[in-house]
């Protein structure tokens, strides 16, 4: 474990790994996550600018959630985000499908390929054996 200082209020606290936040700072995080979840659900076609405005919560931190995969804009939602293989829409992730399905066959397709093959076993000759030098 190391100390490090929290990004939100500037504490030390013993940092694990993920957000360098302590946990006071991650249950308010979590809880601002929650309300802006529900309000999505309450007012799904709500603009982000408002959406931020009306949970305290910054437009860059709505887009990480999305990003994350942990809130998911619907189909009749205006906003959008860019997908980072083509540009196209994107409602919740960093990939619209079919670059994630793209990605998917590389890896997929990487795991299988064989690597280096193994060399034929030579057969013991005496020419092969090792040599000791008199001395």
């Amino acid at each position: 474990m190391e100390v490090r200082n929290c990004r939100g209020c500037g504490r030390l606290f013993n940092y694990l790994h993920g957000q360098q936040l302590c946990p006071g700072c991650m249950g308010e995080l979590e809880e601002k996550f929650q309300n802006v979840k529900e309000y999505l659900r309450k007012n799904p076609k709500a603009p982000l600018n408002k959406i931020a405005e009306e949970n305290e919560v910054t437009v860059k931190q709505i887009k990480q959630w999305v990003r994350e995969e942990r809130l998911t804009f619907t189909e009749e939602s205006q906003i959008t985000l860019e997908c980072e293989g083509c540009g196209g829409k994107v409602l919740t992730g960093r990939f619209c499908d079919r670059c994630r399905t793209s990605l998917q066959n590389e890896f997929s397709g990487a795991i299988k390929r064989p690597t280096a093959t193994l060399s034929p076993k030579k057969n013991n000759s005496e020419k092969d054996r090792m040599r000791f030098l008199d001395n």
